[in-house]
């Protein structure tokens, strides 16, 4: 199986953002302990800061399909569905 990359982009409601971003960091030391996970960084655009980007490298689909089934992605997900305008999700491989 091969690297996957994924670009997650999340945007927060205007008067979510700093609590979408709080529990966004609560992610990063969970995520980059799992077992396949090689890069898992967070990023906020600098004109808008209600949104936030993720750039993920995992060995492979399986382990971020595993990081995607964890239990705290989940809560996270329960956490901020009343927050968060819209999201989404790019999977991509590594060309050059």
């Amino acid at each position: 199986m091969s690297k996957l990359t994924i670009l997650a982009n999340i945007v927060a409601k205007p008067d979510q953002a700093e609590f979408v971003k709080s529990e966004l960091l609560k992610l990063i030391e969970l995520t980059r302990a799992e077992e396949g996970c090689l890069d898992y960084n967070l990023h906020q655009d600098n004109e808008n800061p209600a949104h936030f980007m993720f750039y993920e490298n995992w060995q492979n689909r399986a382990s971020w399909q595993h990081h995607m089934d964890a239990d705290y992605m989940k809560a996270y997900g329960e956490a901020v569905e009343n927050a968060v305008e819209s999201w989404t999700l790019n999977e991509m491989s590594h060309i050059a």
